[in-house]
């Protein structure tokens, strides 16, 4: 108990002492996405919210040729793309997946047009059986160290006895060979590279180098550590205990909750968090086989778990409440995004896992000890617990594709300025995506000062896929600005826009331009 003392103190200077602050996010890029340029850039540069670095970086030129002189350079929260001097005129597009400080990809585009404007590539499509290979992976990690781990500490410190460790056997078997994989499915998503690149050395590098590759070593050598631990030698607990903290370790090493600010309470929760599901889901399998042919040995082994797992699942039900109360931020976050909905899917399926234990607890192991035909039903319940458990795993996996509530930066709406020695018309597109769309228009004259009208009318049309111009009344708002409220741009592509202000009876001031919508 000194040494998981001494690694918990550890770990909160570490959490201390780390700047990582959360899941990265564009928040600017120059030139503005969607730019009409006379001339080539010299460079476009991405700015986030956080440093990060590049993984894969692509130029797509004017002509739709994939440009690999195109030189890419970091510094901190920015990263800047040089442009090859012959970048012919045209539509061009910059395709980015740099790596958050969390270890996760963050992947978008941007694109610019030279001179007169050209079809664009679509975007990639994503990888499902990369996504695939990256949950199955994730989830058999999730059972060599829970189930895996979890049994054999067990075993060797509440059980006394390996009886039962097939299934944890098993599951560090599937847990080793998972945490190997993990570490090319990262480095292949990172990369944006294809299954066959496994083959190379670059995604091993890549993912390795992030803070996930360490994490996944630690995982590793803990599994390893504890399948030394089922030998009967004399330091087998001591393994036990050392693969069991290392748990809680790999998983507070890395992770959207691990690099949520402040570290010095997420870091020692995830740590705390992994501990106590461990020791409860790794000694299901175990338990089952004991009650499944109690001996003597059955009830004090039962009764020393259930002792036990009443402080672990309050140590599970703190730092899971200050975990999600980090990362949600708001209530209404926990059905309006795709990690709350995980979430709370988690929380119905932890809910039934706590009105098993109660049963268990209070009404079956009474049961066992008063020597009645409570046993059958007993098991009954702890494998139904086990698959309970599986179910949840299986769940908070889908995580890694859903950033926290907390890392999501508000969309920043399409801004176009249309200037003409007559007017100055500023207009702001939220969120300037296929779909609905909220319009602001804020007029002006050529000398930049308001300019008084009596009305405004927004027409918008697509002409590349035959949507003929719609034509909206904008509403003047007590702010001074003209508004046009759920404007639905059923496709993306290059829209054109014309903005119509009467300025008198007789005088009309018309404006207009190209409107980029990207898919939603």
């Amino acid at each position: 108990m000194r040494l998981l003392a001494t690694l918990a103190t550890l770990l909160l200077v570490a959490g201390f002492a780390s700047d990582a602050s959360a899941h990265a996010a564009l928040v600017a890029v120059e030139p503005a996405s969607g730019s009409m340029l006379a001339t080539a850039p010299k460079a476009v540069e991405l700015r986030f919210n956080e440093p990060v670095t590049p993984g894969a970086i692509r130029l797509i030129d004017g002509t739709g040729r994939a440009r690999d002189d195109a030189r890419v350079s970091a510094s901190g929260e920015t990263i800047s793309v040089a442009m090859p001097a012959d970048l012919p005129e045209g539509t061009a597009v910059v395709s980015y997946r740099v790596i958050s400080q969390d270890g996760h990809p963050v992947t978008g585009s941007m694109i610019f047009s030279i001179g007169t404007p050209t079809a664009t590539k679509p975007a990639a499509a994503v990888d499902s059986v990369l996504n695939a290979l990256i949950w199955l992976t994730r989830v058999g990690l999730y059972l060599g160290l829970f189930v895996g781990v979890g049994g054999v500490f067990f075993a060797r410190w509440v059980a006394w006895s390996t009886t039962g460790m097939a299934v944890p056997r098993m599951a560090l078997a599937v847990g080793l060979a998972s945490a190997v994989a993990s570490v090319g499915a990262l480095g292949l998503d990172l990369l944006g590279l294809p299954l066959s690149a496994l083959a190379t050395s670059g995604p091993w590098k890549v993912a390795l180098a992030t803070s996930a590759g360490p994490a996944l070593l630690v995982a590793f050598a803990a599994m390893l550590l504890a399948w030394l631990a089922l030998r009967s030698a004399w330091f087998a607990r001591a393994l036990a205990m050392i693969a069991f903290i290392g748990v809680g370790l790999s998983l507070a090493m890395t992770g959207h909750a691990a690099t949520a600010p402040p570290e010095a309470l997420t870091r020692p929760a995830i740590f705390l968090h992994g501990l106590g599901v461990a020791f409860w889901i790794g000694a299901l399998a175990p338990l089952a086989v004991l009650v499944s042919k109690p001996t003597t040995a059955t009830l004090p082994i039962v009764n020393r778990f259930s002792r036990i797992a009443a402080l672990a699942v309050g140590v599970l039900a703190l730092t899971g409440l200050a975990l999600a109360i980090v990362q949600l931020e708001k209530p209404e976050a926990l059905v309006g995004t795709g990690y709350g909905l995980i979430l709370s899917t988690k929380l119905v399926l932890v809910t039934g896992l706590l009105a098993l234990a109660a049963l268990n607890r209070f009404r079956l192991t009474p049961a066992l000890a008063r020597n009645e035909t409570g046993t059958p039903a007993l098991k009954r319940s702890i494998l139904l617990e086990g698959a309970i458990a599986l179910a949840i795993l299986a769940v908070v996996a889908g995580w890694r594709f859903t950033p926290p509530p907390r890392t999501i930066v508000p969309e920043t709406p399409l801004a176009i300025h249309i200037h003409t020695d007559k007017a100055m018309f500023q207009v702001l597109v939220s969120p300037g995506k296929a779909g609905a769309n909220d319009v602001v228009l804020q007029l002006m004259t050529g000398e930049a000062t308001p300019l008084a009208a009596k009305e405004a009318t927004l027409t918008l049309s697509l002409p590349e896929r035959g949507i003929e111009p719609m034509e909206r009344k904008a509403s003047l708002g007590p702010d001074g600005y003209w508004h046009v409220r759920k404007v639905e741009l059923p496709f993306a592509g290059r829209w054109h826009m014309r903005i119509d202000a009467l300025v008198t009876d007789f005088e009309q001031i018309t404006l207009e331009d190209e409107l980029d919508v990207t898919e939603r």
